[in-house]
């Protein structure tokens, strides 16, 4: 009972400092719970990225990763954005460094880049085009089909999109989550064995994914019944699927707002080791120090910060 008043209480006292300081709390679906729990927005890259571009807010305090925090501070470059850790990293933005991406432009002189949300300041602004997992593929059909692309820097995203779109001319960088990377074929199958009732949800970063779309081609899995989906798409999906029980291929703390929001239903992770350690950095005590103290305070030089809205700007009005 002891921890549930001290959360009661921090909550109370974080609810107070918000209001006081003219604040937003945005949060991503892979935060831990009471996270989530207490966020103004919640969603995915593409939800928060258009939530901190409107906001009225003078403080964002950005409950996820780093790249996060970065874009909120591109599109907001008079506010004030907190990331309450600033430890909170990501293993897919780290795949590629802004020099890797200019030699490879070298190598394409006239291609165009599309680089994942996930990515840093400098890297998107070397870019021509952000997307999200949700609308990747309207990104890229978006360009001239004769038109060359580097697509970075996730590999089962880019090969989603390859496989979807049609096109040959899409050359994709050898990047991974190292969490999304870890949820294999196997895994899928497995569940998928135990209940064969369930409809599967697979996020296009996933290890599992590439081959999904293969086995799904082949008539492997069930196609009525399997949707590979960005984490706001799986939101939607289960909410409004008749079906009473889903697997779910993605990063486990999207569970807590499937559950929340419809429970009537089941939901079992397609391996429950798929956790990012990134994700759970952020507490409840941080949220506040964050608020009481400035802490930390993300900004991003301002040549970088307006070559970078570019593609960003192309991502939101993309949808």
């Amino acid at each position: 009972m002891a921890s549930v008043a001290v959360e009661h209480s921090l909550i109370h006292e974080i609810m107070s400092w918000k209001k006081e300081r003219n604040a937003v709390i945005l949060a991503h679906n892979y935060e831990l719970p009471e996270i989530q729990d207490i966020a103004d927005v919640l969603g995915d890259s593409l939800v928060l990225a258009r939530a901190a571009a409107k906001t009225d807010a003078k403080v964002i305090v950005f409950c996820g990763v780093h790249f996060m925090a970065e874009t909120a501070a591109i599109l907001n470059p008079e506010k004030t954005v907190l990331l309450p850790d600033i430890n909170a990293g990501c293993s897919l933005a780290d795949s590629i460094t802004v020099e890797q991406l200019r030699a490879w432009k070298s190598e394409h002189k006239h291609a165009v880049v599309v680089s994942y949300v996930n990515t840093t300041a400098e890297v998107k602004a070397e870019s021509d085009y952000c997307c999200t997992s949700s609308n990747a593929v309207k990104v890229v059909k978006s360009i001239p089909e004769d038109q060359e692309i580097l697509f970075l820097p996730d590999m089962f995203l880019g090969s989603y999109v390859k496989r979807i779109t049609g096109r040959e001319n899409i050359h994709i960088w050898m990047g991974e989550c190292h969490v999304h990377a870890g949820i294999v074929p196997a895994d899928v199958e497995g569940v998928l064995k135990e209940h064969p009732e369930a409809e599967l949800l697979i996020h296009p970063e996933c290890g599992c994914s590439t081959s999904s779309m293969y086995l799904l081609s082949e008539g492997l899995l069930p196609k009525d019944r399997t949707h590979v989906l960005s984490t706001g798409g799986m939101l939607q999906h289960a909410q409004q699927s008749i079906s009473k029980k889903f697997i779910v291929a993605t990063e486990t703390g999207i569970i807590h707002q499937m559950e929340k929001i419809n429970p009537d239903k089941k939901f079992l992770a397609a391996n429950r080791a798929a956790i990012c350690p990134f994700m759970k950095m952020i507490t409840l005590p941080k949220v506040l120090q964050a608020l009481k103290d400035n802490t930390h305070i993300i900004t991003v030089p301002t040549e970088i910060r307006n070559r970078a809205k570019i593609p960003i700007d192309r991502m939101v009005a993309i949808g």
